[in-house]
């Protein structure tokens, strides 16, 4: 319902294809309010993609999997729990040397942070922003097979009792039907199990998914 066929071209003709449909997604999508949900990356691109300030603080960031799943199971909690840090992850990650927050028991990778200060700050300031908009029709929630996603978070992902919900993958999930699961042609360069980082996946949506058809559903 929402995709925009896949085509191989070349990266000159990729970059005409984006400059096209930002500016006519822009155009169409007018005023329409939106909070996005995203597991990494992504969500902080498509802001970008539609010039608008951050009224999420899911940017900038990743969240594993498990805690990923949790944290929307629980919502309205989850939000409202005061961010402490932690030094080390629960998660087998290398190389981890950006702030870890701990929301109750949920963590948050703020991969591009440079301290915990800066982590805090943001995310509460950005926090408070996006409960300003009550209507949950526009919050819109994404996950990928990064961030150590499993099919099963997939899966219970699709479970929860949101209208909004898009997902990514390398494979098929036979489960979630494919207006609501997207199946992903290009691998991550370093892992070929699973979808590219968050702002490498944004890159190419625009190949699977319109996005201002999604946002105004």
């Amino acid at each position: 319902m929402f995709r925009r066929p896949y085509v191989f071209v070349s990266r000159k003709f990729r970059q005409l294809f984006k400059d096209y449909y930002k500016k006519k997604d822009i155009a169409l999508l007018g005023d329409k309010n939106f909070v996005i949900v995203s597991n990494n990356c992504w969500g902080g691109s498509l802001y970008q993609w539609y010039n608008r300030p951050y009224n999420t603080p899911f940017v900038g960031l990743f969240i594993c999997g498990d805690c990923f799943v949790k944290l929307l199971s629980n919502f309205e909690h989850y939000m409202s729990q005061d961010l402490q840090f932690i030094k080390e992850t629960k998660y087998p990650l290398k190389n981890v040397t950006y702030p870890i927050g701990l929301l109750d028991d949920i963590e948050i990778h703020f991969q591009h942070y440079l301290s915990e200060d800066e982590a805090k700050i943001k995310w509460k300031r950005r926090t408070e922003r996006m409960l300003e908009e009550t209507n949950f029709d526009n919050y819109f929630f994404k996950i990928s097979d990064k961030e150590q996603v499993t099919k099963n978070n997939i899966v219970e992902f699709h479970k929860l009792p949101f209208r909004n919900k898009i997902s990514f993958s390398l494979n098929r999930c036979e489960e979630i039907p494919d207006a609501y699961h997207i199946k992903v042609e290009e691998s991550h360069k370093n892992n070929k199990f699973c979808v590219p980082n968050g702002k490498k996946l944004f890159k190419i949506t625009y190949l699977y998914l319109n996005l201002n058809s999604w946002l105004t559903r």
